[in-house]
């Protein structure tokens, strides 16, 4: 072959094993993406005890290194260059074979975002760069050592690729972000200036739990009587709250926008950029404390909102945070006589001294006090207490929190599977009681709660105690929940631990008959199990 003929084969083999690679390697890109694409945060994760992705790619490269290896000596009578292309059939042929078995790998899948595609064109790129280096510098290599054994077994090192591709991965993350960083600060900048010419009154709402619910129950209310926008889903970042924005053109009369926070200085980013004329904190509690490091930190950090608006409601939990003007629970407004059931709550809704009955189909003690802080809102938006009373019988259960669905064969469903926090968690275990037939939970445990995660973990494992059935999802994140469960009295022949939400679904199934119920709490991304 010549010389020519050799570069144009390697630059082949190098884009082949590369793209192979990166489609094995699809789950780390999710990962990223779940991540925010935060390259500490991902490699701190890869680098877990226990995690089994990492066990997974030793396995596929102590495969790649002994097939390739066994074939290059199988096929040595051929000469070294024709075993070497034989020798990449198994190799070829393993990682296609990876790449169908993992195809379902992932709880969340991938989400083909522009930065996502991004991404992976640079890792594909970078990828394809480290293999040719590597094809290159080996050929070149047993050329100059010179003995047959070596260039036999000349392309093998090859194998051992799948050890780095996740640092590559990284690499590559990290090199993008001198891209994505300006690229997101543009359109972020457009977005606020947006906001600025914007003529509609702005709502920014936060804290350490129920932001989602509240902004949505607002929004049912207000939009009674105004043309609302409310940021989607839990959008609650610059880049989501730009890109509703964007999508939406902001032809409304009320925006609300949810506002997130996990380190210091996200609520002041937020607020300069939306510019609330209105707040509200729904509460505190420890939830981030592995980010912010502290509860003051919390608080300092929410309180943010309640100091930039001109009036705010503040939550239960939250009601001394310092404001310019607080509309406080429990002294302003609020929730009382609540009476919860397995078919819903009722209670009395307290607001500007008033007193009004009020039935609603969602579920638990907080959904009462979410209506509440949702109603003070639409109070501060010029609502009167009628129009209040009749959005509130608008409200409907939102998707994924503690909401009742009916399964198959008469069993009742409790999805509060969307991010659980710990008030949110003991709400959706106490409601779980309430049900009648044999009650069971499925959970990974609760996370991002920094020091006091094990200690929190342990309770909710406690308050699990008197369930007919205990399914624990995942690995190492749940033993706290289980050490808990069984030190506060709990069976251990009711308490399984599974390692995926299929196994949890497929062992619960065969217990369960009409009119149980089962609560799915707390359904964790991947970058948490």
């Amino acid at each position: 072959m010549s010389e020519f003929g050799v570069w144009i084969a390697i630059a082949f083999g190098s884009i082949l094993s590369a793209a192979l690679f990166v489609l094995c390697t699809l789950p780390v890109i999710a990962i990223l993406q779940q991540g925010g694409y935060s390259g500490k945060a991902f490699v701190r994760w890869y680098c877990r005890k226990g995690n089994m992705l990492p066990r997974r790619h030793n396995l596929l490269t102590l495969s790649l290194f002994l097939l390739t290896a066994l074939f290059c000596l199988c096929f040595s009578f051929l000469g070294a260059r024709y075993a070497g292309l034989v020798s990449a059939a198994p190799f070829c042929g393993t990682l296609a074979l990876y790449v169908y078995a993992s195809r379902h790998a992932l709880k969340v899948p991938l989400k083909r975002t522009g930065r996502a595609l991004r991404l992976l064109v640079a890792y594909f790129i970078l990828t394809a760069g480290v293999c040719f280096g590597i094809l290159v510098g080996l050929g070149y290599a047993s050329e100059a050592i010179g003995k047959e054994l070596v260039s036999l077994f000349r392309f093998v090192p090859l194998t051992l690729v799948p050890l780095i591709l996740p640092f590559i991965a990284a690499t590559a993350n990290f090199i993008m972000k001198a891209y994505e960083v300006p690229r997101n600060r543009r359109y972020i900048a457009r977005a606020k200036r947006k906001l600025a010419e914007s003529k509609c009154v702005k709502v920014g709402i936060t804290g350490s739990f129920a932001k989602t619910s509240v902004k949505h129950m607002a929004a049912q209310i207000a939009g009674t009587k105004f043309k609302v926008i409310a940021t989607p889903a839990s959008y609650n970042t610059p880049m989501g709250i730009a890109k509703t924005v964007f999508e939406t053109g902001l032809a409304c009369d009320v925006f609300f926008a949810e506002m997130g926070a996990r380190r210091m200085g996200d609520i002041s980013e937020l607020c300069d950029m939306v510019s609330p004329d209105f707040g509200a904190v729904t509460g505190i509690c420890p939830q981030h404390l592995e980010t912010f490091l502290s509860l003051e930190n919390i608080k300092s950090e929410k309180g943010v909102l309640a100091q930039r608006t001109k009036k705010c409601v503040l939550g239960s939990s939250a009601s001394e945070l310092p404001a310019n003007d607080a509309f406080v629970y429990g002294k302003n407004f609020g929730a009382e006589e609540i009476i919860c059931s397995a078919d819903g709550t009722r209670f009395q809704l307290v607001l500007g001294g008033e007193r009004i009955p009020v039935e609603t189909v969602l579920l638990g003690k907080h959904a009462a006090e979410d209506i509440a802080l949702a109603a003070a809102l639409c109070h501060l938006l010029g609502m009167t207490k009628e129009e209040i009373a009749a959005g509130v019988k608008e409200v409907k259960p939102i998707s994924h929190r503690l909401e009742k669905l009916n399964g198959n064969g008469g069993v009742v469903v409790l999805d509060d599977s969307y991010n659980s926090n710990v008030e949110g968690a003991k709400d959706a275990v106490e409601t779980l009681k309430l049900f009648t037939g044999k009650k069971f939970v499925v959970t990974p445990g609760l996370v991002e709660l920094g020091v006091i995660e094990r200690e929190e973990n342990e309770k909710l494992g406690a308050s699990l105690v008197g369930l007919d059935g205990v399914i624990l999802v995942g690995e190492t994140q749940v033993l706290p929940v289980r050490n808990g469960y069984l030190a506060a009295g709990g069976e251990e022949a009711k308490l399984k631990i599974v390692k995926s939400p299929t196994a949890a679904t497929e062992a619960i199934a065969a217990e369960l008959s009409a009119g149980d119920c089962v609560l799915f709490l707390n359904d964790l991304p991947d970058i948490y199990n």
